[in-house]
This record gives C-alpha cells, structure tokens and sequence, in this order.
C-alpha cells in the first residue's frame, strides 16, 4: 500500500512539474533561459513586439534605453535613431542620445547633437520647451536652460515659456529666479490656479479673477406659466 501511494504521489508531484515548466516557457521560451535578467526579458518581449510592428518609435526608445543601460552603445544608438526616423519630432530619444554621448565620455559629440537638436525644436517656443523638459528628464539641464532661453528671446511675452522657466528654477532650488518668473507668467495670464499656488509658497499673494456672472437685464419681461382656465 506505502509503494503504490509513493508512486501515486511521485506521479502528481512529477506531473506538477511539467505544467509549471509548461507555464514557465510560455511567450516563445522567453523567461525560461536561466540567467537571463529581467533587462533581457524585457529586451526579448519588445524585440517580439518589433516583429509584429516594426515602425513603432516607442519600443525601438524603450529598447535604446535598455541597451543603453548595459552600456551597449551600438544598439542603443541604432535603437534611438530608428525611433526618430518613425518619429522625428521624439525628443525623449533625441536627449537621450545626447546623454548618451555623455555617459561614453564624447563630450564634443554630445554638445554637437544638443545644438542641431536645439536649432531644429527652434521653429517655435512650444517646441523648444518640449525640448527643454525632455532634457530636464535627461537631467541634462545645462541643455533644458539654453531651450527655455531661447524661448524667452523668441518670445519675451509668452505665459507658457515664462513658466516653465520659473519651474526650471524652482526644481533647481533657486527661488528668487523662481519668483521673478513665475510672477511675469501669472501677470501675462492671471488664471493660472498651479501657479498661483506656487507664487504662495513662495511668499507672493495674487488673487485668481472670478468669473463674472452673466449679465441681467432688468427691464425683460417675466414670462409666466400659463393659468388652468
């Protein structure tokens, strides 16, 4: 009796097993192969969402930036142009290879790409600022500063741009620049509740209008329902 159970048990345990080595493979075999790490993982699972859509900027950034976290230079360069080709305006993947040229030390090739960058993005200030918090994100912010001040020069009275620069500084810990511009965004635009709040912190009271009500006219007649006979 004692034989046949441990058969019966070694059976189940042994047919366990095989499922979950089933399960386990699942995806082409993807998270089968010991020591691989989740980075290779996720590089197999986009390389199969490649397959299926190759001109999809997105996953050739998300690929660039995983090859670029193993130092893998060639791909992660290859990766980032492929995402801009599909996309040509994909300023996270163009900061992102500046940063790149960075962490392989050419620091002359990295300065050359953020001017081309810079002067493309320099058709308009919204574009420039799309730049500068790309940039930002990179926390190359040497680069971000130069996008928000060309911005400023192109346009001096743009609410928009005088407020991300103030955020610039508030994120660098510079008040009093800060204050200065955040506080020309809010006379350009005085309905700006977030940057209200921020003036507050900062120890500057403004007021958001209200909205007036709509005008009544009182000489209108009162319409009133009709009376039941």
């Amino acid at each position: 009796m004692n034989i046949k159970f441990r058969a019966m048990v070694s059976g189940i345990v042994l047919c366990s097993l095989a499922v979950s080595g089933c399960r386990s493979t699942g995806s082409a075999g993807i998270s089968s192969a010991p020591g691989r790490t989740a980075v290779d993982i996720r590089i197999a699972q986009l390389e199969q969402e490649l397959s299926k859509k190759f001109e999809n900027p997105t996953v050739h950034y998300e690929l660039g930036q995983l090859y670029h976290s193993q130092s893998n230079w060639s791909k992660a360069d290859w990766h980032y142009d492929q995402a801009i080709s599909f996309n040509p305006v994909y300023r996270e993947a163009q900061t992102a290879k500046v940063k790149m040229q960075l962490d392989k030390g050419d620091r002359s090739k990295s300065e050359y790409l953020a001017n081309m960058y810079i002067s493309q993005a320099a058709s308009s200030p919204e574009q420039l600022l799309s730049l500068g918090s790309a940039f930002e994100k990179q926390r190359l912010n040497d680069y971000a500063l130069r996008c928000y001040e060309t911005a400023l020069k192109m346009a001096p009275d743009s609410a928009p741009v005088n407020k991300q620069l103030g955020y610039y500084y508030l994120t660098n810990n510079k008040p009093e620049q800060a204050k200065e511009f955040l506080i020309r965004s809010f006379q350009l635009n005085p309905n700006q509740a977030d940057v209200a709040g921020e003036l507050g912190k900062l120890g500057v009271a403004v007021r958001i209008p209200q909205a007036e009500p709509p005008p009544t006219n009182p000489t209108s007649p009162t319409v009133k329902p009709p009376t039941q006979p």
